[in-house]
Order: C-alpha cells, then sequence, then structure tokens
C-alpha cells in the first residue's frame, strides 16, 4: 500500500463527512460503502482509522464550547470575551449549567468513537493490511478507545463499559454504570496492550500518529487521577461508580510507576534552548513546532494561525476572546523561583517583585504565558511592539466593549512571528494533547504523595530549569530544603497550574485534588492599570479589580451530570448525585 501523509488523511475525511451543495430537494448520490466493502480496501480502513482520530483533541479545543470558548475559560484561568446569557462560559460560570443544558459532547463524541473502534477491531484480520500493520493499528485503535473512555472517566467517573460491541440501531443497550475501579482497570489494561502493539516512535509520514509512550503516558494520567482525593476514597461512591469505597496511599504508588514507565523509555526529553538569549525560549518555542521531543500526544494540524486569531489583541489582528485572570499572573513566581508574596525587591534584594513594576523580574513563563500591559507581539508591520491595555490606549485598552475586562491578554503558545493577518506567517503549531513535562509533573505529584519527597524535587528542578528559572547557590531552583508532604504538595499544584496553564489541566486537576469549592467560589480578579502623566519611560498605577464570581456547588459539581436525555433512555443508567 502507497504511504499516504498522516495529516493529508485527517485533512482529507472531512471530504468524506462533507454534503453536497444545492437544495434539500436536490437528488443526491449515496454513499455505496458498507462495512464490507470499507475493511475489504486498505486505503479505507487507514482512511477509517483516521476518522477516529479527528476528534481526538475535542475536550481541549480552545472552540468547544462554542465561538472561542475553552474549557479555560468555564475555570479560574481566563473570562472570555462572550458576554450573551446563553454562552456556555457564563452559564457555566453563573451555575445554570443543568443536566438539560449541559454540553453533550463528552457522551455522545465518546461513544461514537468507541463505536467505531470496535467496528475495526472487529473487522481488522481480515483487512488486506499486512500482519505487522495490522497489528500497530489494532494498537492505535485501542488507545484511542482508551483515550475515549478516560475523556468519560474525568467529566461522569463510572460509566458503561461496552467491551468490543458493536451496538445496531434496534439492539437493546444496557445503561448501567461500571464502578469506578472496573473503569480504571479496563482503561489501564487497554493502555498496556496497546504499549505491547505500537512503536516507540514513527519516521517520516507516520509522525503524528499514537505511540507506546502514548498509550503509557495516558496510563500515567489515568492512575494520577484514580489516586487523587476526589476518587480515592468516597463515601457516597454509589456502590462504588463514583470512586474507591475506601482511600489506599498505594494508589499514589502506582501512579508513581506509571510515570515512571513513560520516563525509562527514554524516548522524550524536556525541549530546551539554554543557549538562547531569552530565559526559558524552550518553553514557549516547543509549542510551535510540529515535531518536538516532548510532545507525547498532539491534534495534528495543517500550518495555521488559530490561536492567534482568537487570542491576540485587536491592535494583532487577532479577537482577544480570552482574558488571564489575575489568579493566574499571581502564580507566576519571581525570577528565583519564589512566590511574590515572599520574594520583595529591596535594595539588597533588586529582582524581587516589584509592586510599582509587577511584570519585570518574573518566572520566564509569565511572558510566554501572559500578555500584560506593555507585553511584546508582532505587529502588522512585522515588527515587535508592546501591546498597550491600560486605560484608554488606542485598541487594547482597558474599558471599552470589546478590550479585556482584566487587564490581560494570552500569550501562551502564540508564535512569535505570526499574527492573524494575512501577510503573516503561519505556524507549525500541533495543538498539545500531552507532553512530557506533564509526566514529570505527575511523577513529582505521585512520588510526593506516596512519601517520596526526593523525587519530587528532582521532577521540579527539572522543570523550573527549562522555565529559566535561577538555580540559586544550592542549584534548588528557588524550592526551599526540607519540604515535607503538605508544602511540597502546594508547590506542586502551583506549579501544574503554572506549566501546564491553558492545556485542559487545570479544570480537572480542581476537581481531582478536591479544592474546587474553595478556588471556583473565590471572586476572579483583574488588574485596571492607569497611565500616569506623559513622561518617559511611562509609568503606571495598578489597582486590582473584581471581575467575576463564579458559581460551584459541591458536591454535586465535581461531576457532570449525564445529559438528561441519555439517562431518560435507559432505568438502569443512574444519574450523578445532586442532578
Amino acid at each position: 500500500m502507497k504511504k499516504k501523509l498522516f495529516l493529508a488523511s485527517i485533512v482529507a475525511i472531512a471530504m468524506m463527512i462533507g454534503c453536497k451543495k444545492g437544495s434539500v430537494l436536490d437528488q443526491v448520490k449515496t454513499n455505496d460503502q458498507n462495512e464490507s466493502t470499507t475493511f475489504a480496501d486498505s486505503a479505507r480502513t487507514m482512511q477509517f482509522l483516521t476518522r477516529i482520530y479527528t476528534d481526538i483533541g475535542f475536550s481541549a479545543d480552545p472552540r468547544r464550547f462554542g465561538a472561542s470558548v475553552g474549557i479555560y475559560s468555564i475555570g479560574d484561568e481566563t473570562e472570555s470575551n462572550l458576554t450573551a446569557g446563553t454562552a456556555f462560559n457564563i452559564i457555566f460560570q453563573t451555575g445554570g449549567i443543568s443536566a438539560i443544558n449541559i454540553p453533550t459532547d463528552a457522551w455522545f463524541t465518546t461513544y461514537a468513537n468507541i463505536r467505531r473502534v470496535n467496528l475495526l477491531l472487529r473487522n481488522i484480520a481480515s483487512t488486506p493490511l499486512s500482519t505487522p500493520l495490522q497489528k500497530r493499528v489494532a494498537g492505535e485503535a485501542r488507545f484511542l478507545r482508551a483515550w475515549y473512555y478516560f475523556i468519560l472517566l474525568k467529566h461522569y467517573a463510572g460509566i458503561p463499559l461496552i467491551g468490543d460491541a458493536v451496538y445496531e440501531a434496534t439492539d437493546p443497550i444496557s445503561g448501567k454504570r461500571n464502578t469506578y475501579e472496573a473503569c480504571v482497570n479496563y482503561i489501564s489494561s487497554e493502555c498496556d496492550a496497546a504499549a505491547a502493539l505500537l512503536p516507540k516512535a514513527y519516521v517520516g509520514l507516520d509522525y503524528g500518529r499514537v505511540t507506546q509512550g502514548s498509550a503509557l503516558g495516558l496510563k500515567s494520567r489515568l492512575l494520577l487521577y484514580a489516586a487523587s482525593p476526589l476518587f480515592n476514597g468516597r463515601s457516597d461512591n454509589m456502590d462504588g461508580v463514583l470512586g474507591y469505597p475506601t482511600a489506599d496511599v498505594a494508589r499514589w504508588t502506582k501512579a508513581a510507576q506509571a510515570a515512571k514507565a513513560v520516563i525509562d523509555l527514554n524516548q522524550y526529553q524536556l525541549y530546551d534552548l539554554p543557549l538562547d538569549p531569552k530565559p526559558g525560549y524552550g518553553f514557549q518555542k516547543v509549542f510551535t513546532l510540529r515535531k518536538n521531543p516532548e510532545y507525547m500526544l498532539a491534534l495534528m494540524m495543517a500550518p495555521n494561525r488559530s490561536l492567534e486569531s482568537i487570542w491576540d489583541p485587536a491592535s494583532r489582528s487577532g479577537s482577544a476572546s480570552a482574558w488571564p485572570y489575575q489568579e493566574l499572573v499571581d502564580a507566576f513566581t519571581t525570577i528565583k523561583g519564589l512566590p511574590i508574596t515572599t520574594d520583595i525587591k529591596s535594595p539588597s534584594n533588586p529582582t524581587g517583585y516589584d509592586a510599582a513594576n509587577p511584570y519585570a523580574n518574573r518566572d520566564p513563563r509569565f511572558n510566554w504565558t501572559i500578555l500584560p500591559n506593555e507585553g511584546m507581539r508582532l505587529n502588522a508591520t512585522k515588527t515587535i511592539s508592546p501591546v498597550y491595555t491600560y486605560v484608554g490606549a488606542a485598541q487594547d485598552g482597558y474599558g471599552t466593549t470589546s478590550t479585556t475586562k482584566t487587564g490581560y491578554y494570552l500569550r501562551k503558545m502564540l508564535d512569535d512571528n505570526t499574527i492573524n493577518n494575512t501577510s503573516s506567517a503561519t505556524t507549525e503549531r500541533c495543538f498539545p494533547l500531552m507532553r512530557y513535562a506533564e509526566i514529570l509533573l505527575n511523577y513529582a505529584e505521585a512520588s510526593n504523595e506516596a512519601g517520596d519527597v526526593v523525587t519530587a524535587y528532582e521532577q521540579l528542578k527539572l522543570i523550573r530549569k527549562r522555565a529559566g528559572i535561577l538555580p540559586g547557590v544550592e542549584d534548588n531552583y528557588g524550592l526551599p530544603d526540607g519540604l515535607t508532604l503538605i508544602p511540597m504538595r502546594t508547590i506542586i499544584q502551583n506549579e501544574r497550574r503554572v506549566e501546564l496553564a491553558i492545556e485542559e489541566h487545570r479544570y480537572w486537576d480542581v476537581r481531582r485534588w478536591k479544592i474546587a469549592e474553595t478556588v471556583s467560589n473565590q471572586t476572579l480578579h483583574g488588574m485596571k492599570v492607569t497611565k500616569v502623566g506623559t513622561g518617559t519611560p511611562a509609568t503606571y498605577t495598578y489597582d486590582l479589580i473584581n471581575v467575576r464570581t463564579p458559581v460551584f456547588t459541591a458536591p454535586k459539581w465535581y461531576l457532570w451530570p449525564i445529559p438528561q436525555g441519555e439517562v431518560n433512555k435507559s432505568v438502569d443508567l443512574l444519574q450523578n448525585p445532586g442532578w
């Protein structure tokens, strides 16, 4: 079989599922393909697999909830520019979500793809693919099935497992939910089975397919969630559907071992550019490269300006759809890796935090994630210039109906050489779904909770070194000596917040840690920046402002409700508590 470009296949698949233009009364030639003819052809078999891949990034999609609202806009990371009462960011943040109006993609998209996987696996042995390729395709399919099941699990806890069944429209289907433990065991075993069938890496045109590391990485994420407080021991467990009835610290040990298995592949590393004059530039650059040693799974994309179009401010031809909250801004430490509340600038500490110049001397990831007042971005004349967010500033300033309400714009993952402009270059960006930095943080967290704080130190140092934080005289990158479990836990949670910001982690992290009822009920803030006088350089005052007080009702909001329409179809399908 002639080799085909994987990315091209993903783009081409849209042509297979598109509609013919014209009147709805026009005669349309129907597709004459069926199960038999599809899997009798090698190219069609591979196209069928590609169709399963196309939805792999839906839960992390920056436009998941319509327009430009991603999951980062329904938590405590960013305020959205959408204000209509029907916008999902408003419905979520004001507590208006119910089992009737909850987005259904987490249920329908996942089960649709699980069925496709089962259909492919039912036919794989009879396809004309070579035996080695059959095995690899089976491994890809089993990973994808595990991936979609995990998305279900993090939204709803225990869900119905259907095994290899392929149900038809008239088949009776039990809606009985499996226990959380059974779901974890099943997904974990599927990850192991997929890993045994998949290569460590691909060369040439197959780059972007799932690998052994993808499978083991998903297992790491799965077991980390399973060990977390939300699921690891809960009394309101609906006969085990919502979590393990009894907490067990050994689950943290298993999570640590799963992360270590990925590390031991020696296949991945943090992308770093230590000789670059811009500190932490490897952290920024990795998001603009199609191929790099850090990505373990990505949503493959054609050259694009997708994020620039929705996150850049108006002066950079963007729609400025997401504005970071001050709480995310304050999570970034100083350049020394110390909290801004303790590392204060003084004559003897010139690189400490300065409230009069709050964006100087910060963790370099700050300026690669947040675009504050005077933050630098490419403009339409293809030069780098500051973006002004102060009150009354042209185009991007605070206080109008279409500009930032927090004093900030998003900068993360945007290409230095790209804006949403027809004369601008495109970027090679592929949206990250799993990267090695997450595995190191998984290993740090699980090790710390299992009593191994030394290992946690080691992983955090690697992360902070790549970030461009100063090592300090003890090479601790701002980490205090002698940390015990709880202080280290606090640091790890903050490290995940800044390293993995806007990558679909924070929303689920605060839930699995069971801190959402605290952090998701607090008023979220912005910064009102006011220019003082006309001097050069400009001086500003900074005033904290209230932006939104979201609603989080515990305990029901720790899990999503199953769409009520699905619950109505089966007396066996029990709704999550409170919904």
